[in-house]
């Protein structure tokens, strides 16, 4: 398969289950829901340990790409098994495969889009990378940092804030738009629409 050919694989990171579904630290999930609901699709197992929906996103034409949207169903902090053998599974080249999730270090509704770098803490990158290299693209979703002397643990598996609740699905809507619009025009001119 030429890599033209080759799906996108964009990961929400999260952690399963309904107890988390509401956190922070979910975001990620919220994200791919978001764009699965776009693109007509409905999650289903896979056997890579993840969710899956396959699909087409973009305008009609050449921007019209071919892109695999997953949530692994490990914790967090084994999501690299999971996307290494979805990314073994579709062929994927490293560059085009996105991780979504939420990060402390930007504050909350802010976008940031990057390709490659640190993890920051952040187990779900740390998981990838150690698996498959560090090269692959980021949409960083600001969550801020924890109030006081709160454990980051316990604020990122807190639900968002009430407050933060009304700005909420405006920040996955515009976080599910800086996926499409990196898929389609490359990381620079999301990073120049999208970068807060």
């Amino acid at each position: 398969m030429s890599d033209d050919a080759a799906p996108w694989l964009i990961v929400g990171l999260g952690n399963p289950g309904a107890e988390y579904a509401g956190n922070r630290h979910n975001i990620g999930f919220m994200v791919v829901d978001l764009l699965a609901e776009r693109i007509g699709g409905k999650f289903k197992a896979h056997k890579a340990r993840a969710q899956v929906v396959e699909g087409r996103m973009g305008p009609p034409g050449p921007a019209n790409r071919r892109v695999v949207l997953a949530k692994p169903m490990s914790f967090m902090n084994l999501s690299g098994g999971p996307v290494t053998a979805l990314r073994d599974f579709y062929k994927v080249p490293l560059e085009r495969i996105v991780a979504v999730h939420d990060e402390l270090d930007i504050d909350y509704p802010t976008l940031r889009l990057k390709l490659g770098g640190g993890d920051n803490g952040h187990n779900g990158l740390k998981s990838m990378t150690k698996s498959m290299g560090a090269d692959y693209h980021r949409v960083r979703c600001g969550i801020g940092r924890p109030p006081g002397r709160m454990q980051v643990a316990d604020f990122v598996l807190k639900d968002f804030s009430a407050t933060e609740r009304k700005e909420l699905d405006w920040f996955v809507d515009r976080a599910a738009d800086a996926v499409e619009c990196l898929v389609a025009e490359g990381l620079e001119r999301a990073q120049s629409a999208y970068n807060g």
